[in-house]
């Protein structure tokens, strides 16, 4: 599990990922008790919510690619909704 003082958002999407397979091959296996598969469904639930967060990031951040007019590609700075709290 990872630490309390890291947050689910923190983790990279590909560790995200794997521990998300981690908990769903633990949950599957039938040798968990009810109290701790509670656990991992909630961490799990957390980490799916991290990846589409960041996967949202990502796609916001493709769209915001355009083509100049020398025909490169570049990038302009985009807002998030939760870089404006």
């Amino acid at each position: 599990m990872p630490s309390k003082g890291k947050k689910q958002a923190d983790v990279p999407f590909e560790d995200a990922v794997k521990k998300l397979e981690s908990i769903v091959e633990e949950m599957e296996s039938d040798e968990l008790p009810l109290d701790k598969l509670l656990v991992r469904y909630e961490e799990g639930a957390k980490l799916v919510k991290a990846c589409e967060e960041k996967l949202q990031s990502a796609e916001t951040r493709i769209t915001q690619l355009e083509e100049t007019l020398e025909g490169e590609l570049a990038t302009r700075p985009v807002t998030l909704r939760e870089d404006e709290e």
